[in-house]
């Protein structure tokens, strides 16, 4: 096979799947339906004009019958005067029309048969019009009621082109929901490990512990004053008395410690500086 036969087979392969993808049988079938119309119509338009090229000639045969008539009265008339001459020419005219009206009756006789040969088709046309609209109606109720079922079929299992769409939205939706989800949880765990350090402060992350621990101490101290203010036992309050020598050695240890990175930090400072 030669290039352009290639070429030409693949082209006629690729309109026929886009003519076979684009036709709907329902406006295929109606066309159709128009096209046998016409047909019809054009077969009734020649009958018509068949059945007036006959009325014509049947008036000119009755034109010449009534010449021939005439012509006869004219040779009665001229026998009656003696006028043989007169009478032969109004019986050779007469003869001449009498041919022309046996010539016209043939054409009128193939006329007629030619006119219901064709009324005949005419009306066997009709029929089978009447039996493809029928047939029509049905295969158009057919073919609409098998594109609802196989519709509500794709639309239930997901498989038709809408439905695809719709459900791929849904996944991206989905997969957007989960990175969104995870990167907010990412962004709670590197607040709450301090790894991302507020820009529009000053303090790392030693700052922040130390804070906390100071934060902790002045609750627990408020704790206790509010248990001593609401008059715990005796017992409690010993126990009390001893956590709270223990809570300001802690806080005096602590002091120090703070004393001493405060004193640390300001050499650092001024090496700095």
């Amino acid at each position: 096979m030669g290039i352009l036969s290639r070429a030409s087979y693949v082209v006629r392969s690729k309109v026929n799947a886009l003519l076979n993808r684009a036709e709907d049988p329902t406006e295929t079938l109606d066309y159709s339906y128009e096209q046998m119309r016409d047909e019809l119509q054009d077969v009734k338009q020649g009958i018509a004009d068949l059945t007036t090229q006959k009325k014509r000639l049947e008036i000119q045969k009755r034109r010449l019958e009534e010449n021939v008539e005439k012509h006869n009265e004219q040779a009665r008339e001229a026998v009656r005067q003696d006028r043989d001459d007169l009478a032969r020419q109004a019986l050779e005219k007469k003869q001449a029309k009498m041919s022309q009206i046996e010539e016209l009756e043939g054409q009128i006789a193939d006329l007629q048969g030619t006119q219901e040969d064709l009324v005949e088709k005419k009306n066997e046309l009709q029929n089978r019009i009447e039996e493809f609209r029928t047939k029509k109606e049905t295969m158009k109720a057919r073919y609409e009621a098998a594109e609802a079922s196989s519709r509500v079929s794709e639309a239930m299992t997901g498989v038709g082109d809408e439905m695809s769409d719709v459900s791929r939205a849904i996944e991206r939706a989905e997969e957007r929901t989960d990175e969104m989800e995870a990167r907010s949880e990412a962004m709670d765990e590197l607040v709450d490990t301090g790894a991302f350090d507020d820009a529009l402060s000053d303090k790392d992350s030693i700052d922040r512990e130390l804070e906390s621990g100071r934060t902790s101490a002045e609750v627990d101290t408020e704790l206790e004053t509010l248990k001593s203010e609401m008059g715990e036992p005796a017992e409690e309050e010993e126990g009390g008395s001893d956590a709270e020598a223990e809570t300001e050695v802690d806080a005096a240890d602590l002091d120090v410690a703070d004393s001493e990175v405060e004193a640390e930090l300001e050499e650092l400072k001024d090496d700095e500086n």
